[in-house]
């Protein structure tokens, strides 16, 4: 009886021991074909770099391997960061229309328009220390560049407004430092920041200096995403006029008195609280308080409601993108 127990036992075993074998064998073929399929199929390729290059027309010295280093990094991120990239090229067709004439007027570098995609990726973003718009603009910066900014009235979110504020900001900072790319910096990390670190290492330039992580990409980054903006089929984006975000036609109205019902007024100028919003984030809430009859600038698509259907998609507000930056204490 205990011998042909045993036996049974050593067959049952020796079978679920074949069965074990069997299965890992099958499961290593298919393992095997799994991957030759992806060493197949499947490629990323490293890129290309410039032999010249320059920002806001001045010369970036890529005979030095860091900076050539540093360069390929951001190039690499934006190129395989596809979604985030591939919507910066979206938007960049909407707004960059109004930003470029206002950097042209105030004689600031059209490069700079950039800085706004590093930034927000062009959106009316709120980081956690408060930056606000597509300039991330703190509320102190943002007064003493010209906004007003209160409870009900925050025009950081006025993508023309906050551009005008951001070029005042940047003129001062390189009319101090003589180089567009340490106005970039100061952007970033603040003039106090930089001037510690410019006395604490003798250099003055940008990439003579030795600057906290998110500083020292910062530059690189504004060029990475203007390579890969202005170039798209070299980074691989591929996409068609139509699938590019634009913005209506739109009609400016004059309000100059205080407004106790949003709603009523937006109808008033022939469209929908929602539209009215839209349009005109800077509104932070259904009413405004105007004692001293400041003339705002209202904008208003010329279809009226109905006519925003049609561009529904790129008129929501985004939500805020993943980024490496880290908002500044002074901008």
């Amino acid at each position: 009886m205990r011998y042909g127990l045993s036996l049974i036992t050593v067959f049952i075993l020796g079978g679920w021991l074949s069965a074990i074998l069997m299965g890992s064998r099958e499961k290593t073929d298919d393992d095997r074909e799994h991957q030759e399929a992806f060493n197949r199929d499947y490629r990323v390729y490293s890129l290309n770099l410039p032999d010249n290059l320059t920002f806001a027309g001045e010369k970036v010295p890529l005979n030095d391997l860091d900076i050539l280093e540093r360069l390929d990094r951001e190039l690499l991120v934006n190129t395989y960061w596809q979604g985030n990239t591939l919507l910066a090229h979206k938007r960049a067709h909407k707004w960059f229309p109004i930003i470029e004439p206002i950097l042209k007027k105030n004689g600031v570098p059209d490069d700079f328009k950039y800085l706004a995609v590093i930034e927000s990726n062009l959106s009316n973003t709120v980081s956690p220390s408060g930056a606000t718009g597509f300039w991330q603009l703190l509320e102190a910066a943002a007064k003493e560049n010209g906004l007003e900014v209160n409870e009900v009235v925050d025009e950081r979110y006025d993508v023309a407004k906050s551009t005008e504020a951001a070029c005042r900001y940047l003129k001062t900072a390189y009319a101090k430092y003589g180089t567009w790319a340490m106005a970039a910096a100061s952007y970033n990390m603040g003039i106090n920041g930089l001037e510690k670190q410019k006395g604490r290492q003798g250099q003055s330039g940008y990439y003579d200096l030795i600057l906290n992580s998110e500083t020292s990409r910062y530059v690189f980054r504004m060029i990475a995403m203007k390579l890969i903006i202005e170039n798209p089929k070299q980074y691989g984006f591929v996409f068609r006029e139509k699938d590019l975000y634009k913005m209506p036609p739109v009609r400016t109205v004059t309000l100059d008195s205080s407004v106790t019902d949003m709603v009523a007024y937006a109808d008033s100028v022939g469209v929908n609280y929602r539209v009215l919003k839209i349009f005109n984030p800077w509104m932070r809430e259904n009413f405004l308080k105007n004692p001293s009859k400041k003339a705002y600038k209202v904008i208003v698509p010329r279809e009226g409601y109905r006519g925003i259907e049609a561009h529904e998609a790129e008129m929501t507000p985004p939500m805020r993108p993943d980024s490496a930056s880290v908002p500044s204490p002074v901008k």
